[in-house]
């Protein structure tokens, strides 16, 4: 039962906090940050005394042209002068390499560090969000999010960093030069910041657009190139296209509006930093006729405020990068907020399980108000087997999740060997369950990698013994490399019983208490049923086992056969039992041997 449509209750989002939260992890590189702010720092003296050495060099001039030193001091001056420049020069060019080097280290390290932080999460993370999630989403926080993540570390952070440094250090040195001029000069500056704080705030607000637009492109397109044959066995090309087009749109739409807000910035901010430098072109110049201002001076201020518009561009510009990567961490930083399974200190740690189940009047209901499962009760055995069996939507794969601990119970009581489930660690539980699904999944890697991963301490003897439990020995050794034969997650190489055989010896070698059978065998022939099924007989020996039946003869043979509908047992008994009630079961069996 699909329960993507669940809705998870999210905190409202904060800019602040998030950015809080980015810092956080580039917290984690304090030494190799300070270097990067010191070399910044350093930098941004330099290029600061490269605006304003104009001043001494003009000075000099035109001392030397009104008389004032002689012409071979002027000469002796300016070739000081300019050889201090030029090693200014080289000291803001190593210092702004070394700087952005750093950064893009301390970014890659920050970056890896929450892409590991996100994959532990996604392991360990309550089932429900799975649910509510394609994968086609979460791939996309895992690749376009923090990758985007990643650019704003890299160019965005370096960038303002200097840049705020080149605005502070350039505004301390023109009030310097000319308090007058100054105060025109931040006059017009908080136009500038107030028109750079409403274009930014668009920014945010289509990037993250942008960003779950993408999501769900990226998950449509996953969920078509995995359902490709269906989609043409049914003729539903066209459809599937309309809908792809549609998703297409709202992204181009929202990404040609996070583009407009990126592009429109830099030429907004330009023209009015062209009409600041000419509105202080003018007044420096009344200045410099009636108030002595020096020409050097006057010079080094236009040069300073030149200089000035540089950083306020370069911030205006770095802060849309800096936007969609925050966007995108917001995203990130909500898959680290959900929640977790719970494990709890006094959780009871299970070593033996003998395979004694019980369930108490259970209910449950993956949403408030829409209950599956209603009052059942029924138990199991040591080494018994317990048959399910009923429509789609009847509860059964719910009830073996619930075995598990997937999910918590809302009423009633479930338990194993005589405790409450909710009471036992749920990873030290699940060391003594397997289960062998419908959907098979194999691993890339060897034949002998995919049985071993239901026990990693297993030797390659077990492995071998569990496949010649599973009835898989003999196909392995009919392959050219026999168990170190590759294969890719999907197991493309073999056949969907092939596959099978394998989930089953993988469950054999984790040698459980409890086994799962979910609809083992719905998908493969009446042909590799029955091998399937001389495979699964040979584990289910002396272990309590739960089997969904997709056909009724996989039953027959069960301890106790339970009939769900719409999440209530309606009839229980052996096969004979049920027949002889000619209730559901008997109606079922007679008509057909298969449920659809």
């Amino acid at each position: 039962m699909s329960r993507r449509g669940m809705v998870i209750g999210n905190k409202p989002k904060n800019q602040k906090a998030t950015l809080m939260r980015l810092i956080a992890y580039l917290g984690q590189s304090k030494i190799a940050l300070l270097f990067v702010i010191i070399a910044s720092v350093i930098a941004t003296l330099a290029g600061l005394y490269g605006s304003y050495a104009i001043k001494p060099l003009i000075d000099s001039i035109t001392q030397g042209f009104d008389g004032t030193i002689t012409y071979e001091v002027m000469g002796k001056t300016l070739l000081l002068q300019l050889s201090i420049l030029a090693v200014i020069f080289i000291v803001e060019i190593g210092m702004t390499f070394f700087s952005t080097r750093m950064m893009v280290k301390i970014s890659q390290k920050t970056v890896e560090t929450i892409r590991k932080d996100m994959f532990e999460r996604v392991l360990r993370m309550d089932v429900v969000h799975h649910d509510a999630n394609s994968h086609g989403d979460l791939m996309s926080r895992f690749t376009n999010d923090i990758d985007l993540v990643g650019e704003g570390l890299n160019t965005a952070a370096a960038s303002i960093i200097i840049n705020v440094f080149t605005l502070l250090g350039t505004i301390v040195v023109t009030i310097s030069i000319s308090p007058i001029l100054s105060a025109v000069t931040l006059m017009i500056l908080p136009l500038l910041s107030l028109l750079a704080r409403w274009v930014v705030s668009k920014s945010r607000i289509y990037a993250k657009r942008q960003q779950q637009s993408l999501g769900a492109l990226n998950g449509y397109i996953e969920e078509a190139m995995e359902g490709q044959m269906v989609l043409q066995l049914f003729n539903h090309e066209e459809e599937a296209q309309k809908k792809f087009d549609g998703l297409n749109k709202v992204y181009r739409r929202n990404s040609q509006f996070a583009q407009i807000t990126s592009i429109m910035m830099f030429p907004l901010m330009q023209n009015l930093n062209t009409i600041s430098y000419a509105v202080i072109g003018v007044l420096g110049g009344y200045l410099s006729i009636n108030h002595g201002l020096s020409i050097g001076s006057l010079s080094a201020y236009v040069n300073m405020t030149r200089t000035q518009g540089k950083p306020i561009n370069e911030i205006s510009q770095q802060f849309t990068t800096l936007q969609s990567a925050l966007a995108s961490a917001e995203r990130i930083f909500e898959l680290l907020d959900w929640s977790l399974e719970t494990i709890n200190d006094d959780d009871i740690v299970l070593t033996d399980v003998e395979g004694e189940v019980r369930f108490e009047n259970v209910n449950f209901s993956y949403n408030p108000g829409v209950p599956i499962l209603k009052d059942v009760t029924f138990w199991a055995k040591q080494g018994q087997k317990i048959g399910f069996v009923g429509s789609t939507g009847a509860g059964k794969t719910t009830i073996t999740n619930l075995i598990s601990r997937f999910y918590d119970i809302d009423s009633g009581k479930i338990l194993i060997d005589g405790q409450e489930i909710k009471t036992l660690n749920r990873l030290s539980l699940r060391k003594h369950i397997a289960m062998v699904l419908q959907d098979t999944h194999l691993f890339t890697g060897t034949i002998m990698e995919n049985i071993r991963y239901g026990n990693l301490e297993a030797s390659d003897f077990e492995c071998i013994e569990a496949a010649k439990l599973a009835n898989a020995h003999h196909f392995i050794n009919q392959l050219e490399f026999g168990y170190d034969t590759k294969i890719s997650g999907d197991g493309d190489e073999l056949s969907q019983g092939q596959k099978q055989l394998l989930n089953i010896a993988r469950a054999a070698v984790a040698n459980p208490s409890i086994l799962i059978l979910d609809e083992a065998t719905s998908s493969i022939d009446t042909r590799t049923e029955s091998l399937v099924e001389r495979g699964m007989d040979s584990i289910m020996e002396g272990r309590t086992t739960f089997v969904i039946a997709h056909r009724l003869s996989t039953v027959r043979n069960a301890d106790a056969i339970i009939v769900l509908e719409k999440g209530e047992i309606i009839e229980r008994g052996s096969h004979d039992d049920l027949l002889a009630q000619n209730g559901r079961y008997a109606s079922l069996y007679s008509g057909q041997t298969e449920l659809s």
